[in-house]
């Protein structure tokens, strides 16, 4: 299954905690939406990221292939039903073709939320480590992020990178 990631899910490694058969095909445009955070967690009460429609704005993002036999994987760890849904997109690949994939719409918002500083942190490694245009890496790190008061879930979910 192809599936488009364009939040936390860009990070390789945390892709690949959550579905080790990801393996990345390129990065891709989702042209007539926007990159928000203010997706409610239903887990931890702060902000993820979703991509509403927005004519003028395109989400910028990896395309991954999943094994089909882990999508069910891939659903419970986005909590599909509790806050996402799953949703084909017509995604733009470098050459210019069009690429039809899956992905996740957030059904529960809430624009006053921000993301925790961790959860930001793994969008900005996605982003980096595809390249993503400097212009956007640097709307990501505009968005205001804050502590997590569970000092024990931040510390799990970075030491992915150590």
């Amino acid at each position: 299954m192809l599936y488009f990631a364009y939040g936390s899910n860009m990070s390789e490694r945390r892709l690949v905690r959550r579905v080790s058969s990801a393996q990345k095909i390129a990065t891709c445009e989702l042209r007539g939406h926007k990159l928000a955070f203010h997706k409610i967690s239903k887990i931890d009460g702060s902000a993820k990221c979703d991509i509403p429609s927005s004519e003028s704005d395109t989400v910028i993002g990896v395309l991954f292939d999943i094994a089909d036999e882990q999508i069910a994987d891939l659903d419970r760890a986005e909590r599909l039903g509790f806050g996402y849904e799953s949703i084909p997109v017509d995604l733009v690949d470098p050459s210019g073709s069009s690429v039809r994939a899956m992905t996740y719409l957030a059904t529960s918002i809430d624009a006053s939320l921000k993301p925790y500083n961790w959860y930001k942190h793994h969008v900005l490694v996605g982003a980096r480590e595809n390249n993503l245009p400097e212009s956007y890496i640097e709307f990501i790190e505009s968005i205001e992020s804050i502590e997590d008061p569970c000092t024990s879930r931040a510390e799990s979910q970075m030491a992915i990178y150590r």
